[in-house]
């Protein structure tokens, strides 16, 4: 008996005539899928419509009525789906997250997935009807409703797969697969066949938009196999599965690029024990993400310490830095929007020495200055002025032959 989730982005869902289309494709597969589960996103731009209402309202709207807002989204194209499905002959209901029970922490318009309840879905499938979830929302054990940020329905959807012990999760989207450089700015990148978890996980945390970084680290705990391909073609996809199933392993796999961030820089701190663990302890207590970390040599006592944030999140890391500045006894704090991350991805890379080097030269050859550095074991990750950033994507891509 199989099981399988099939997740469908707003695009895929853009209006009537694309809803109806994955309708038809639902259709098909249950044909040859014993059980089908579909989370759906919001249509479209509608998360963007609803953000832009909610900026004509207020600057900084509290994060519980963003999260009220941001679900119904989801909820439309949810109920609208389920409607063409049982148009199409094939019953079928829809379910918000509450109702799935998917209960997440209280960290509002960034929740993480604490426990998928399932029970009615499953008592659902075994009456033959395919359930529509609404992805990207969840709700607290208060009762709370609460959304898992941009890309969150791919976290909803490999939750449920891993939840139902799913044979795999399929993330349907706009584009053939995972390439190995954003086709928009290098238009001779190629799909890729096959990557690891790993691999994946560092391409989706570096900037490739084609999976939000959670639910492909939710994939490789629950070892829950993805396939991420078309919704408009046919055709295989990409498959992200364990590395342990992957014959042959690419040195590098890809160029990502991140244009989404912002440089901070905390000038002047007292160059003393604690001072870090102050600065980033605020940070994490106000639910911001921090990228890239660099502390510069200590001077007269005296260090600066820069890092990389969303520019989604730039008007909380404002207010927090500027309580912190006095407090912490530094000079003044620096802001630069101006940047892009750029990073080279490949499992290969724990093996073969001399990616860095040929990523530094090739960046240095083509007159692109490196702010900031960071590494792991399968990624090299570099700062360059944002005029810079589609050069770099597209001289790294052609210097490692990918």
């Amino acid at each position: 008996m199989t099981i399988a989730v099939q997740k469908f982005g707003g695009s895929s869902v853009a209006d009537v005539e694309k809803i109806k289309n994955v309708a038809r494709r639902v259709v098909e597969s249950k044909k040859r899928i014993d059980h089908v589960v579909v989370v759906v996103s919001a249509l479209g731009d509608t998360t963007d419509e609803l953000l832009g209402l909610a900026g004509q309202i207020s600057l900084s709207p509290p994060e519980r009525e963003m999260d009220m807002l941001l679900s119904t989204g989801e909820q439309v194209s949810m109920a609208l789906l389920a409607m063409a499905l049982n148009e199409l002959g094939q019953e079928a209901i829809s379910m918000t997250g509450q109702q799935v029970e998917i209960i997440t922490d209280t960290g509002h318009t960034k929740a993480k997935i604490r426990h998928v309840g399932a029970e009615r879905v499953v008592q659902e499938l075994r009456k033959g009807r395919v359930v529509v979830v609404a992805g990207f929302q969840g709700v607290t054990s208060e009762g709370e409703i609460t959304t898992m940020g941009r890309g969150g329905s791919d976290t909803t959807a490999v939750a449920l797969a891993a939840s139902l012990h799913a044979d795999y999760c399929e993330i349907y989207t706009d584009v053939d697969g995972v390439f190995t450089a954003d086709p928009r700015v290098v238009p001779t990148a190629h799909k890729i066949e096959q990557i690891s978890y790993m691999e994946m996980l560092e391409m989706a945390a570096t900037g490739a938009r084609v999976l939000q970084s959670r639910s492909v680290e939710y994939a490789r705990n629950y070892q829950v196999p993805l396939h991420v391909r078309s919704s408009f073609h046919p055709g295989e996809g990409t498959w992200v599965k364990s590395e342990d199933d992957i014959m042959e392993k690419a040195i590098v796999s890809a160029v990502t690029h991140d244009f989404g961030e912002a440089k901070v820089t905390v000038v002047g701190v007292p160059d003393k024990p604690g001072v870090a663990a102050r600065l980033f302890g605020a940070l994490a207590d106000a639910n911001i993400n921090v990228d890239m970390i660099i502390q510069n040599v200590s001077e007269n006592a005296r260090t600066d310490i820069s890092f990389t944030a969303s520019k989604d999140e730039l008007e909380k890391v404002k207010k927090v830095i500027g309580e912190l500045v006095e407090d912490l006894g530094a000079e003044g704090s620096k802001l630069d929007d101006n940047i892009a991350k750029i990073s080279l991805v490949g499992a290969g890379m724990r093996t073969h020495p001399g990616i860095a080097a040929g990523m530094f030269k090739t960046l240095a050859d083509n007159d692109i200055n490196i702010e900031m550095i960071s590494t792991s074991p399968i990624k090299i990750s570099c700062v360059v002025g944002r005029e810079d950033g589609e050069k770099a994507v597209k001289v790294l891509h052609e210097h490692f032959s990918l």
